[in-house]
């Protein structure tokens, strides 16, 4: 027998804590959403599957953190009984044998560019300037904006807002706006437990790209995280390519974050 196949393999520390946050939402936002959208998520050892089909995301409609053949068959059995678009993210570089036979048997097709997983710790140094446009933390009367401009950044139905709206206030989340003098004009959340936070939710109304939000709502998180004693934080963007530019990807290596590594998608 293989050595490896007794030796489980968990998930990296930066995917842990994105399926725990993914975890999270799923748990805040359990009963919010009406029953026909069928939000469903379940934790296998460290990793998750989780089922949301009529959001138009690969992030609400994946398995991820998982690479041993069991749990993978448990999660892709649970994954066929949904509707929608379904993946699997996989660090191909990383992938045991084990892996890429199993992945190789279901004749799993790949999707698009994949994602580049960047990491920041709270030991690289102090954090660039954040420009001059002003952030603030969401408010938990405006909880209702805050899922409403999350779907409106991310082409979600607008009934879908409630998903986003269940973060805010919640123990583990920082929900932040980025403003245009005083009015909300873009969005960030951050998941904390222990010492790693993850990033995520970030999107700016279309006449207020460009000018520097994103980058301030980095900013506003990492500053906030090392206040509650966050000294890790983890990301997800596209993976750049010298055919098509990446401004998220760029605002993040301004800001001191550096590649882990890449998660390539794939069809179930």
């Amino acid at each position: 027998m293989d050595p490896r196949s007794s030796h489980y393999p968990h998930p990296t520390n930066e995917d842990a804590i994105e399926a725990k946050a993914f975890m999270d939402l799923y748990h805040a936002a359990h009963g919010r959403l009406p029953g026909k959208e069928q939000f469903e998520c379940i934790s296998i050892h460290g990793g998750c599957a989780i089922s949301l089909p009529r959001a138009p995301a690969i992030g609400l409609n994946r398995i991820l953190g998982l690479g041993k053949p069991e749990d993978l068959d448990e999660a892709y059995a649970w994954m066929s009984s949904k509707a929608g678009n379904r993946f699997l993210q996989v660090n191909v570089d990383a992938a045991s044998d084990e892996l890429r036979f199993w992945m190789q048997s279901k004749g799993l097709a790949a999707y698009g560019p994949g994602w580049a997983k960047l990491r920041r710790d709270a030991s690289a140094g102090s954090l660039p300037p954040s420009g001059d446009v002003k952030t603030r933390k969401v408010r938990p009367d405006e909880a209702e904006l805050f899922g409403t401009m999350m779907c409106a950044g991310f082409g979600f139905p607008e009934n879908l807002a409630a998903l986003w709206s269940a973060i805010v206030g919640r123990d583990g989340w920082l929900c932040f706006f980025a403003l245009d003098g005083e009015i909300p004009a873009g969005t960030g959340a951050m998941f904390a437990s222990g010492s790693f936070a993850w990033l995520g939710g970030g999107t700016t109304v279309p006449s207020f790209r460009n000018r520097g939000a994103q980058k301030a709502l980095i900013h506003a998180r990492l500053q906030e995280g090392a206040v509650h004693g966050v000294s890790t934080f983890v990301v997800e963007t596209e993976a750049p390519s010298p055919e098509k530019s990446n401004i998220s990807n760029a605002n993040l290596t301004k800001m001191g974050f550096v590649h882990c590594y890449n998660r390539s998608n794939f069809n179930l």
